[in-house]
């Protein structure tokens, strides 16, 4: 939905999705740090109304907040301090309600109280990035629920617009004339293989979602994208099983040392 203004000075985006599993599980993934963990990013979360919470994005990235209400499992809010320079606090709200069939519907509202326009075009950038990591959600619900995960992100540069870093990045691992709902093997690459569960390729960003095979059971999200004025190209794994721990530390290593090569970090300004 687009932004939404009020006279009281809040404006706010609404996300509304259908995703499988019971509130139990959901809550899980949405609500708790290993949850989000397992298909968002590093997260910490003291799960009582006044606790901690914190996102980690990269090295000394990281969005901070407290938990303001604590329902398990319908109804999670948080607030997130200094998350873009002078900013006022955002505001989270997540409500789950089960719906028939073994899924829950997800009402998602990030808001800030400001009658300034300048935080807007941010507000609305949340908007367009949760699509691509609920699907993500999705999957794991699907397929990967409750397990133990671990979560490994490599990223580069590209001297070009998203475009050509998403057509660049196709190259480089192979990804040409792939279809959704199909097996696919990268060439090139460290190893990288399994089933396409969606493309998506904008004017600003490009990327694929794969249900992984290999090297282990998991997830991957690779794409192309601008931000902060800078073209990055980024892959995020999540692999799980007892074993994913141990998939990362063996992985890490030649996924990092391809990224330098084919999508070198840019010299600091």
């Amino acid at each position: 939905m687009p932004l939404k203004k009020d006279a009281s000075g809040r404006r706010a985006v609404e996300m509304n999705i259908e995703v499988p599993g019971t509130p139990e599980q959901v809550w899980q993934a949405l609500a708790t740090g290993p949850g989000n963990a397992a298909w968002f990013t590093a997260c910490e979360i003291e799960e009582r109304e006044g606790g901690a919470i914190a996102f980690h994005f990269g090295p000394d990235m990281a969005s901070r907040g407290r938990v303001t209400t604590w329902q398990p499992p319908h109804r999670f809010c948080y607030e997130e301090i200094g998350w873009s320079g002078e900013a006022p606090p955002l505001a989270t709200e997540i409500v789950i309600e089960a719906q028939a069939g073994g899924t829950c519907r997800v009402r998602m509202v990030h808001s800030l109280f400001t009658e300034r326009d300048q935080w807007d075009d941010e507000l609305g950038s949340m908007e367009r990035g949760w699509p691509s990591y609920f699907e993500i959600l999705k999957v794991y619900l699907r397929h990967f629920v409750g397990m133990r995960s671990s979560y490994l992100r490599v990223t580069g540069d590209h001297a070009g617009p998203a475009a050509a870093a998403w057509t660049a990045l196709r190259q480089a691992v192979g990804f040409v004339d792939a279809a959704e709902s199909t097996h696919w093997q990268a060439k090139g690459t460290p190893p990288l293989a399994g089933a396409i569960e969606r493309i998506n390729a904008q004017a600003d960003h490009g990327e694929f979602l794969l249900r992984l095979d290999a090297p282990g059971p998991g997830i991957a999200l690779v794409g192309a994208f601008t931000w902060g004025g800078r073209t990055q190209v980024a892959i995020s794994f999540y692999f799980y099983g007892e074993t994913a721990p141990a998939t990362i530390a063996r992985e890490e290593p030649a996924w990092q040392a391809w990224m330098r090569e084919h999508f070198p970090a840019a010299a600091a300004a």
